[in-house]
């Protein structure tokens, strides 16, 4: 143990050795910088370091260090690539770029603070920044090979500066008066709309950091914050590894208005692994991406925790497992609003927590949403989405999942297995609940529009597979919850394993209604449950199998019907 212990402290005391050396080259290094820094001669192994102090930055929140920061990232690009530190200490900057074969390296206690002047930012082509902005973000890199921002230092993109003082805008993307609550919908308060978002400028930054067609992309560690548009925005990138990020607006409660997380629009092969996403918009947003993975996240924020298309091109081959989704509009959702196909997505292992939130933020506290529907002005006809699968979930919400195709694109190859789903009493359900929220829509009579509420809808599925979901209620909950499971116009529909009953007194616990080949077997009705099913309007196959319903008033209701009936238990 003697001889162990010794070893184990002379590698501790050359590793020691090793990083006070490297400590002395670097110094070396940064003295040796002159009026026009040279390259690093003595640069510890593995690459050249520039630190931005020897080229004049400052570091002290006030002075203009852009110049500083940029020239030590072009030299180091043009000597061929190496690492770019900043210190601890707070730099003021407007837009920089990166170049190929760059680390920028965030130290402990540093930040790169975005200038509060709004004409810093040039304006640039439409699309550059996503549709909120055509001006420069905060840090760019364009058409870069193996970048990297690394580090324990912080982005801050200054994002309050550039959005009003303003919470009472609800927004123009929806017709009041087909909801629930009528034109008392969405009505600010003397104070605004509490939990935002505040109202935006005619004009913002851009994205506070973009990367565009680049390949072997590292961000780490780092923290990004107060952006005023999205986050983090990657475009046309391939072989992408985001991992252990604090992304947030937290110093402004999570109220700026567009302040996505990470959004990826057409990129192939991205990880995100391990980050900390709290902001008032989506915190990861998925736009004509193939090949995603999105594990070992929490995520926090006032509209989609996880949000899987719109338009923006086709998606295919994203996974996201094992996830924390805390206080949030929306859990994770799947999008069909143009042409575009997404198709083969899986969601495991997350824990959801919805609720809803005042102001104009998209949701209505659904753990999981999924909606295929035409809204891209550009498009035809919308595309479809399929072989969705969602495995392991334990979602709290003050409303239910929602999956709702339409006629021109029904929703095929849906998978549930082992969910959990607990709708409890929230303050804003009278005032906001009872409705869906399918925005954006070309009609703004179907973008919010009065409706009951089931723990689970699912409308327009072709291949609907349900396996071992429980769904339980808190008591006292507004008259527009319903059913457990509702079923409407869906086609080849197995539910297995079910427990759960109705939400009030009255009504049943699976609700099927103009439907094709249902089968319904080895599942439970729920102490308290009325009627354990009801079918409506069913062609093909009914077939209620291998069931408990001892604890329902009644079976099936409308009795005397053509449902198969097999082998259940009533008494």
């Amino acid at each position: 143990m003697n001889a162990h212990l010794s070893a184990l402290l002379a590698r501790r005391t050359k590793i020691k050795e090793q990083v006070a050396a490297s400590r002395r080259q670097f110094v070396c290094a940064a003295a040796a910088f002159a009026a026009i820094p040279t390259g690093c001669a003595h640069a510890p192994a593995g690459g050249a370091f520039f630190e931005v102090r020897a080229f004049g930055a400052v570091g002290d929140g006030k002075t203009d260090d852009t110049q500083s920061v940029q020239r030590a990232l072009d030299v180091c690009a043009s000597r061929g690539g190496g690492t770019v530190f900043v210190a601890a200490g707070t730099y003021m900057i407007r837009p920089i770029r990166i170049g190929s074969r760059t680390t920028l390296h965030l130290d402990a206690g540093s930040k790169l603070l975005g200038s509060a002047t709004l004409e810093h930012y040039p304006l640039e082509a439409a699309g550059a920044s996503g549709h909120e902005s055509s001006r420069a973000g905060l840090v760019t890199c364009e058409g870069g090979d193996y970048v990297a921002i690394i580090g324990r230092g912080v982005i801050d993109g200054n994002g309050r500066v550039f959005v009003k003082d303003d919470l009472s805008y609800p927004g123009k993307d929806h017709d009041p008066k087909a909801t629930r609550q009528g034109e008392s919908f969405m009505k600010p308060g003397p104070e605004g709309f509490p939990d935002g978002p505040f109202a935006r400028t005619n004009d913002r930054p851009g994205n506070l950091v973009r990367f565009r067609k680049c390949r072997n992309v590292l961000i780490a560690g780092i923290g990004i914050a107060n952006s005023p548009t999205w986050t983090t925005h990657l475009e046309e990138c391939t072989d992408v590894l985001i991992q252990g990020v604090d992304i947030n607006t937290r110093d402004h409660t999570l109220r700026i208005p567009n302040d996505d997380g990470i959004d990826l629009s057409r990129c192939r092969q991205v990880r995100i692994v391990g980050c900390n996403i709290e902001t008032g918009d989506d915190c990861i947003a998925i736009f004509g991406s193939h090949n995603v993975a999105v594990s070992t996240c929490t995520l926090t924020c006032k509209s989609t925790g996880i949000r899987v298309g719109y338009n923006g091109g086709s998606i295919k081959n994203c996974t996201f497992d094992n996830l924390l989704i805390r206080s949030s509009h929306r859990g994770v959702s799947v999008f069909v609003r143009s042409k575009d196909d997404v198709e083969d997505i899986s969601f495991s292992n997350i824990i959801i927590e919805s609720q809803h939130f005042t102001g104009r933020w998209w949701g209505k506290a659904e753990p999981i949403h999924v909606s295929a529907l035409l809204w891209d002005p550009e498009a035809q006809t919308p595309g479809t989405i399929r072989n969705v699968r969602f495995h392991n979930i334990s979602a709290i919400g003050e409303a239910g999942m929602l999956i709702y195709g339409t006629p021109d694109s029904v929703i095929e190859d849906v998978m549930f297995s082992d969910i959990k789903l607990h709708i409890r009493k929230g303050p804003l359900q009278s005032t906001y609940g009872g409705n869906f929220d399918l925005r954006a829509t070309r009609d703004k009579a179907t973008a919010i529009f009065k409706h009951d509420i089931p723990a689970l809808h699912c409308e327009r599925v072709k291949g609907l597979s349900v396996t071992n979901l429980k769904v339980t209620w808190d008591n006292d909950l507004p008259e527009y919850f319903t059913s457990a499971l509702a079923l409407e116009a869906c086609e080849d529909v197995t539910v297995q394993g079910f427990t759960g009953k109705q939400a009030h007194a009255t009504g049943a616990a699976i609700a099927v209604a103009n439907s094709k080949e249902v089968v319904i077997r080895n599942s439970v009705a729920a102490a308290g449950t009325d009627v354990f099913v009801s079918p409506k309007n069913v062609a093909g196959r009914m077939a209620l199998l291998d069931s408990d319903a001892s604890r329902a008033k009644l079976l099936v209701d409308p009795a005397g019907g053509t449902t198969e009936l097999h082998n259940n238990r009533v008494y």
